[in-house]
C-alpha cells in the first residue's frame, strides 16, 4: 500500500470557534471559509485528520460521551468526510505521549491510515500544534498571531493556510 499525504487539523480555534472546554454539541460554530478550504484539500488528494487535545475529559469538566457528541456535531457541521479523528483526553500533567506538543496522535494516525508524514502538514492555532507536527516530521502552519516555532509557517486562518499548502499563498 502506498503512503498518502494528510493534513492534520487542530479542532478548536482552527475548524470551529474555540469555546473553552466545549461539551455541548449546540456550541459548535464552524469558522468562516473552513468548509470550502477542506473541500480544496480533499480535491487535491489529501487525507483529512483531526487531532485535538481534549483535557476537559481528564480534568473532569466533561465526559468522553460529551466529547463523542461534540465530535459528531463537528463532523456534521463540516460537511466533508474526514479520514480520521484522534483526541487526547489527558490533563496536561498526566505525561502522556499523545497530548500535543507530543506527536503521538499524528504518529498513530500515520500508522492507522498509511500516511506519509514527510508529505503531510499540521495546521493549528497554537504553538503546541506546530511543535507536534514538526516532531512528527511534518510541515507545520500556525494560524493567527500567537506564538509559533521558528520552523513553522504562518497563515491568517485555515483558508489562507490551505492556499499556502496548495501553492497559492
Amino acid at each position: 500500500m502506498s503512503l498518502r499525504p494528510a493534513v492534520f487539523l487542530d479542532r478548536d480555534g482552527t475548524l470551529i470557534e474555540d469555546m473553552d472546554y466545549l461539551s455541548d454539541p449546540a456550541g459548535v460554530r464552524v469558522l468562516p471559509g473552513v468548509r470550502d478550504a477542506l473541500g480544496r484539500l480533499r480535491d487535491a488528494g489529501f487525507l483529512l485528520v483531526i487531532v485535538t487535545n481534549q483535557s476537559g475529559i481528564g480534568r473532569g469538566y466533561f465526559t468522553e460521551e460529551d466529547h463523542v457528541a461534540v465530535a459528531a456535531a463537528v463532523r456534521d457541521a463540516l460537511e466533508v468526510n474526514l479520514d480520521g479523528e484522534y483526541h487526547c483526553p489527558h490533563a496536561p500533567d498526566e505525561g502522556c505521549g499523545c497530548r500535543k506538543p507530543s506527536p503521538g496522535m499524528l504518529r498513530r494516525a500515520a500508522s492507522d491510515l498509511a500516511i506519509d508524514l514527510s508529505r503531510s502538514v499540521m495546521v493549528g492555532d497554537r504553538e503546541g500544534d506546530a511543535l507536534a507536527g514538526l516532531a512528527a516530521g511534518c510541515r507545520s502552519v500556525v494560524i493567527g498571531t500567537g506564538p509559533a516555532p521558528a520552523d513553522a509557517e504562518r497563515a491568517r486562518d485555515l483558508p489562507d493556510a490551505v492556499a499556502r499548502i496548495l501553492g497559492g499563498g
